[in-house]
């Protein structure tokens, strides 16, 4: 079996060089080869992914060495081969990994340890799972719109300024988002499924909102939880709509969103499964949205759950 690397070398864990000589010593002692493709450019990851997925199948595993940047890409790569991806959370974020490993607080070298990349007992159970197919991309985590887009936009710039903030640099522009109106327009169409399995359409056009979270998992912008039930392989997603609110609103239910319990924010949120729909513009220009973190300039959006899409390896209970 062939164990491709794909490392981002600016993804956040500082310990990678120790990691990877570990590893690398494991692998000298068995049959198995591994292989290290360190990304250069946006972009890369999901050409790597692609080439090794086309090239080797189900004879080679994709191992995603960084963050939720890195874990899109390759499921971008990956998505309808039989080529399964390993998560080594090594990113600042890593949301998505915090679905797949039931915690907000991972220790990278316990899931190493878990997967037995220490003791050369390689050994993982492979799963299909759900993904989200948008105008023709790939999102494994969730998509957004509105205030954590923005959020995640300053961040971005904040971080860029001041390396050394890391994830903090997201929690500082939260500021002064909370300090302009967070109240946005868009149109949504929704293919929806309710609670007995029945299809119902949700329309809203124009809709004037402050947050709207379509989930394939749970966890987006650093830990923040809409849709703590998730189910990765159920072929629905979860969306998370908040009507308008205002600063003084926003601040008390900020602990509860994070903290997944949205259970208690049913005054401000319209909650509910999705299958599909239709997201555009109010006014032509670039819709306030992303995809696993990484924001687009579509003035429309069309989606729908691709089920079973992508092989992933899980921890062997």
């Amino acid at each position: 079996m062939k164990y491709v690397f794909i490392i981002n070398p600016i993804a956040g864990n500082d310990d990678k060089a120790k990691i990877f000589s570990r590893i690398k010593s494991t692998f000298r002692l068995i049959n198995d080869e591994m292989i290290v493709e360190p990304t250069h450019a946006q972009g890369d990851a999901k050409l790597i992914a692609k080439k090794y997925a086309d090239e080797y199948g189900s004879d080679c595993v994709i191992v995603s060495c960084g963050g939720d940047g890195t874990v899109h890409e390759i499921a971008n790569g990956l998505a309808g081969t039989d080529t399964p991806m390993l998560l080594l959370p090594l990113g600042t974020g890593n949301d998505f990994a915090k679905k797949v490993y039931g915690t907000k607080k991972i220790n990278v070298e316990n899931v190493i340890k878990a997967f037995g990349f220490y003791n050369g007992k390689i050994k993982y159970d492979v799963k299909p799972i759900d993904l989200i197919d948008y105008n023709g991309e790939k999102c494994i985590n969730v998509m957004s719109y509105g205030l954590d887009t923005k959020v995640e936009t300053i961040g971005r710039q904040i971080a860029g300024k001041i390396p050394a903030l890391g994830h903090q640099a997201y929690n500082i522009a939260v500021v002064p988002v909370l300090c302009q109106s967070m109240t946005y327009h868009i149109n949504i169409d929704l293919d929806c499924i309710d609670e007995d399995g029945k299809p119902y359409k949700y329309i809203i056009a124009p809709c004037d909102y402050t947050l709207f979270a379509i989930c394939n998992a749970s966890y987006y912008g650093g830990g923040f939880c809409p849709a703590p039930n998730s189910v990765l392989d159920d072929g629905l997603l979860d969306f998370a709509l908040c009507h308008p609110v205002n600063a003084l609103q926003a601040l008390p239910m900020i602990p509860k969103y994070s903290n997944g319990e949205v259970d208690k924010l049913q005054n401000y949120f319209t909650f509910g499964k999705v299958v599909g729909g239709r997201i555009w513009s109010t006014d032509g220009n670039a819709l306030l949205g992303n995809c696993d973190g990484e924001n687009f300039d579509y003035s429309e959006v069309n989606f729908k759950v691709l089920p079973k899409s992508l092989k992933l390896c899980f921890i062997k209970d």
